[in-house]
């Protein structure tokens, strides 16, 4: 259950990487564009699945009382995928603006 989140939020990162891959077109591919955006790529997928698993460990896990457990335990789903987004978006925005900032014309 702890990457669950990331499972099902791992289509849109997909998407987001792929994006990234292509924009913009009118950037020349050199190998070294391609080894900073592959290093970008990693550095993003691995603090994302680091932000989340620290999400899941941040949720407390609801007690017992005479009904049960206590409301609140989707949390421990919804926390993870926000930090896991979170971290993505934020490692390839700053790729963006590092890419623009070397590589432009």
């Amino acid at each position: 259950m702890r990457y669950l989140a990331l499972m099902l939020l791992a289509p849109v990162l997909l998407i987001f990487a792929w994006l990234y891959w292509c924009y913009p077109k009118n950037l020349r591919r050199t190998w070294p564009r391609r080894l900073f955006d592959i290093i970008v790529l990693l550095l993003a997928a691995v603090l994302g699945v680091h932000m989340a698993t620290l999400g899941f460990e941040a949720v407390p896990v609801a007690e017992l009382n005479e009904f049960g457990r206590v409301s609140g335990g989707i949390w421990k789903q919804v926390l993870p995928a926000l930090y896991g987004y979170g971290a993505f978006s934020a490692v390839l925005a700053l790729g963006l603006l590092g890419r623009f900032a070397l590589f432009r014309r």
